[in-house]
């Protein structure tokens, strides 16, 4: 009997250490199993105690909001690219032409607007060209094959140089005359070679008529 007793005395001390480690490793078991069924949750949880500030977002614009620009319709090789305003008001539109070398790789581009009566200048031109550009041979426009007229270059910007141009009555004239002018600029790294551009001035006429009168800057 006592040796019984001190048998059973053995049993239970090896039994508790064992159900107690038996019962910690049945919870250690169910958390790795919770964590492997949702390892996201925890994952970001702890990126959420440790991301530092929280991001709040911002608007989204709405490209067909007003005040948005956008190529309403094409006339022939021009395009009118205008300006989305509240319903019932007059958008204002300007002609738009991009321009490409012999291997039709785009250059510079071209928008042409009105300006208000009274002055010299009845329309403008803004050319956009290639930073890599000498400015100091300016810009040249010539109608088919007629006279020549040489522009500087007003300012340069992360994304090209630009030339601010007004345009007489008989400028306007010629265009709407013409077939195509030739936009001449000279490479910096070739001061001996410019490249000639064509403009088509196909559509001008139609398209010159439906642009609206811009104030100039």
């Amino acid at each position: 009997m006592p040796r019984l007793l001190s048998t059973l005395s053995i049993i239970a001390l090896l039994s508790t250490p064992l159900a107690a480690i038996a019962q910690q490793t049945g919870t250690q078991e169910g958390d790795a199993a919770q964590s492997e069924e949702n390892p996201q949750s925890v994952v970001g949880a702890e990126a959420a105690q440790q991301g530092g500030e929280l991001q709040m977002g911002e608007n989204i614009q709405d490209p067909n909001a007003p005040g948005t620009p956008y190529l309403r319709e094409m006339v022939d090789d021009w395009a009118m690219e205008c300006i989305r305003v509240p319903e019932g008001q007059e958008e204002p539109c300007q002609l738009f032409q991009s321009l490409a070398d012999a291997n039709g790789n785009t250059v510079s581009n071209v928008r042409i607007f009105k300006l208000p009566e009274g002055q010299r200048a009845v329309a403008g031109a803004l050319v956009a060209v290639p930073l890599e550009t000498l400015l100091t041979a300016q810009l040249t426009i010539r109608v088919d094959g007629g006279q020549a007229k040489r522009y500087p270059f007003a300012v340069c910007d992360p994304l090209g140089c630009y030339a601010r141009i007004g345009f007489t009555a008989e400028d306007i004239s010629a265009f709407k005359r013409g077939a195509k002018a030739t936009v001449s600029l000279t490479p910096f790294v070739t001061p001996d070679k410019p490249l000639e551009l064509d403009m088509s001035l196909k559509g001008f006429t139609a398209a010159f008529d439906m642009a609206t009168v811009t104030a100039a800057n």
